[in-house]
């Protein structure tokens, strides 16, 4: 995914901030008036999740039209399928920015389809198809693992999906790995036209379900970093308020106040944006952003150090059992 601002959406932001008497947006103080009390912490295995994540990038690099694109498909239909009641295998062509079609597939796993009210959990599984960020310009054209950014949501996922199927939730559960998010244009390359997200701008056109519907929906992307911190990303505060504030609010009853801050944070196009603007369902994004570096994520993002020893379980575990809290005490 890449950051994009929109000055008068910041300003926005930082108006209701500076209006506030503790700082807070009034949004903000309903996530830790949630928070007042403490959760029963969910069941969520670590180091399940971390195998999950590891297991993904030891194919290698999850590039379109690549071996070990396919083989990944492959092991992460097979797996959801294990947990899930449902897989569907929404397959598509898309064309990238450079003029490229790829055969891709939305990997999608319906837990309890029976049920109406649903909760959409959301991550994108192909990785990038060069290291444009990389401080090295040596490896600029070079493919990454993408252990945090894309692993890390889909490990939490397959985690999530493992324990659900242990212990059946009282609402729906519907998983999406969307394809090809990652292929955007390279730094250096300019050209106009939304060639982000390509999987979930698809999938947003043409739901796997004629109507489909879900109360909620929840993307995570780049989750597994050491000391991660999540803010409220900007598009999802203006698209799903309500949910922002009831996941930041389990989080602070979890005790994950370390990781889950009440501060504003910068709009990103990612999978989530088209999900709420095309298919309409509120989606919160749960992403590491860090202020700190020249490109607003990680030292990590889009280089060859995105790998798996940069993934640590215990961040893994903070945004799993958060997510777990979310979908068993929502009614």
């Amino acid at each position: 995914m890449r950051k994009i601002l929109f000055t008068t959406f910041i300003t926005l932001i930082i108006s209701l901030i500076s209006c506030n008497n503790n700082n807070t947006t009034p949004q903000q103080q309903n996530s830790e008036k949630e928070g007042a009390t403490s959760l029963t912490m969910p069941d969520f295995d670590a180091d399940s999740a971390f195998a999950f994540v590891k297991a993904q990038t030891d194919f290698g690099p999850r590039t379109p039209g690549s071996d070990a694109h396919k083989a990944c498909a492959l092991w992460l239909s097979e797996k959801l399928g294990s947990y899930c009641d449902t897989v569907i295998l929404q397959q598509f062509t898309s064309k990238t920015y450079d003029n490229k079609s790829w055969e891709s597939v939305n990997i999608i796993g319906e837990i309890a389809p029976e049920k109406t009210s649903r909760i959409l959990l959301a991550a994108h599984w192909d990785s990038r198809p060069f290291a444009d960020h990389d401080p090295n310009p040596a490896n600029h054209d070079k493919p990454i693992d993408g252990a945090n950014d894309g692993a890390s949501g889909v490990g939490v996922l397959l985690e999530i999906a493992r324990q659900l199927h242990l212990q059946q939730p009282e609402v729906g559960v519907d998983i999406i790995f969307f394809d090809l998010e990652d292929y955007g244009t390279p730094q250096s390359v300019d050209l106009p036209g939304d060639w982000w997200c390509l999987g979930a701008q698809y999938w947003a056109k043409n739901p796997h379900k004629t109507g489909y519907k879900a109360d909620f929906g929840i993307l995570l992307d780049m989750v597994g970093a050491s000391n991660a911190v999540f803010r409220h990303e900007a598009f999802s505060y203006n698209y799903a308020q309500p949910y922002l504030a009831k996941i930041w609010g389990t989080a602070y009853q979890l005790g994950h106040k370390e990781y889950f801050r009440n501060e504003a944070a910068n709009p990103i196009t990612d999978d989530h944006l088209y999900v709420n603007t095309i298919a309409r369902i509120p989606m919160v994004n749960i992403v590491h952003q860090d202020n700190s570096t020249g490109t607003g994520f990680t030292t990590t993002w889009h280089t060859l150090n995105d790998n798996i020893t940069n993934i640590d379980p215990k961040t893994l575990k903070v945004v799993g059992t958060t997510v777990l809290a979310v979908i068993k005490n929502h009614k």
